[in-house]
C-alpha cells in the first residue's frame, strides 16, 4: 500500500512516497525559496516590456525577488502597484538563476502564499504519516540518505548498467551506461530513467541518451517502455537513430536534483541539523561542520532556538575545515 512519509524538519520540510518499502516520489520544500505555487502576492512593476512581453515585477516578499510577468494590462506605468499570482517558482540553475514566473490575479483574489509541501501530498488522497525525531527514522530506513547521495554524485546503478545525469542550462541529461545486449540495457534504462524523473520531480526539458539501436521495431520498443513506466503529462520525441529522446514536463518548482545539486552548502546544513535532532545523549549538543556550513545556520539563529526547543540541549557550533560532508552532531 503507498503511504507518504512527511517530515517538518528544521529549515526543510521533507516527504516521500513509499511503494513497496521503496521511494518513489521524494520531495522537499526549503525555507527561503520564495513564493510557492499558487502565492498571490502584491508587487511593483520594475519594467512594462513590449506588447505585454517582458514584463518584470518586484515581488512583496522577504529580498523583494522579482519575477517575470504575464497579463499585464496596456499603459501599467513603471512603478505601478499590482497583484500577481506565482505560476512557476524561481530556479536555480548551474551559474545563474531564473526568476518566478507570474500573472496577473483575479480582482477578487486575497494575498498569501501558494499550498505547501504538506497540503500538496495530503490533495493526492494517499494517507500521509508525520514522522517525529523520537521515533524510528521510517526516512532512512526507505533510503532517504542513499536517494541524497545518488542525487549528489548523478550515478544511479541498476542491475545491468547505470545511469548518469547532469543538469544543463539547457536541459537535464540522462546518459544509460552499461555492457550486454543493447536492447535489453536501453529498455531496462527506460525504466530506470522514467523512476528517476518522477522520483526527483524533474520537469521541463530532460534527454536520455539510449544505447543505440539500429532498426525501428527497436526503438519503438523503447518508446513503449517510456511510456508505460513515466505517468502523465508529458511530451517526447521518440528515440531517433542516434538513441536520443526528449521528453517534455510541466515545471512548477525545482527539482530535487537542482534543490540538493545546487545548493549543496543548505544541503548539508539541513541534513546535519536533522542528524542533530536524533543525536542521542544529554548535556550541550555539539555541532561540526565545515565553517560554510556552520555560518549558514548562524545567520538563521531561529533554526538553533528550534533545534534547542526540540532537543532540550544547548547547542554549540564548531567550525573545523577537516570536516567533509555535512559534518556530524552528538
Amino acid at each position: 500500500m503507498a503511504e507518504w512519509l512527511y517530515e517538518a524538519g528544521i529549515g526543510e520540510a521533507r516527504a516521500a512516497l513509499i511503494e513497496d518499502d521503496e521511494i518513489v516520489e521524494a520531495r522537499i520544500e526549503r525555507e527561503g525559496e520564495g513564493p510557492r505555487v499558487g502565492a498571490i502576492v502584491g508587487a511593483k512593476l520594475v519594467e512594462a516590456g513590449r506588447s505585454g512581453k517582458g514584463a518584470l515585477i518586484a515581488l512583496d516578499w522577504p529580498g523583494a525577488p522579482q519575477a517575470t510577468l504575464t497579463g499585464l494590462p496596456p499603459s501599467t506605468s513603471t512603478g505601478a502597484r499590482l497583484t500577481a499570482e506565482i505560476t512557476r517558482m524561481a530556479l536555480r540553475e548551474r551559474a545563474r538563476d531564473k526568476p518566478a514566473r507570474a500573472r496577473m490575479a483575479e480582482m477578487d483574489a486575497k494575498v498569501g502564499d501558494g499550498p505547501d509541501l504538506r497540503t500538496r501530498i495530503a490533495a493526492t488522497g494517499i494517507a500521509v504519516t508525520e514522522l517525529q525525531p523520537a521515533g524510528p527514522d521510517r526516512l532512512e530506513q526507505a533510503g532517504w540518505s542513499e536517494l541524497i547521495d545518488r542525487v549528489r554524485s548523478g550515478h544511479w546503478p541498476f542491475a545491468s548498467g547505470a545511469l548518469w545525469v547532469d543538469a544543463t542550462p539547457a536541459m537535464l541529461l540522462i546518459d544509460i551506461d552499461g555492457e550486454g545486449d543493447a536492447l535489453a540495457l536501453a529498455r531496462a534504462g527506460a525504466r530506470q530513467a522514467a523512476g528517476l524523473i518522477r522520483r526527483c520531480d524533474i520537469g521541463g526539458s530532460i534527454g536520455i541518451d539510449f544505447p543505440s539501436v539500429p532498426d525501428r521495431a527497436g526503438r519503438q520498443a523503447i518508446d513503449a517502455a517510456i511510456d508505460a513506466a513515466l505517468p502523465q503529462p508529458f511530451e517526447r520525441t521518440a528515440v531517433n537513430g542516434f538513441g536520443f529522446m526528449q521528453i517534455v514536463r510541466r515545471r512548477e518548482r525545482p527539482s530535487l536534483i537542482e534543490q540538493v545539486r545546487f545548493d549543496p552548502v543548505a544541503t548539508d546544513a539541513v541534513l546535519l541539523l536533522r542528524q542533530a535532532e536524533r543525536a542521542m545523549g544529554a548535556g550541550d549538543l555539539t555541532l561540526t561542520a565545515r565553517s560554510g556550513v556552520i555560518d549558514h545556520i548562524v545567520a538563521r539563529a531561529h533554526w538553533i532556538e528550534t533545534l534547542q526547543h526540540r532537543t532540550g540541549r544547548a547547542v554549540r557550533l564548531i567550525a573545523d575545515p577537516a570536516v567533509k560532508g555535512a559534518g556530524h552532531a552528538q
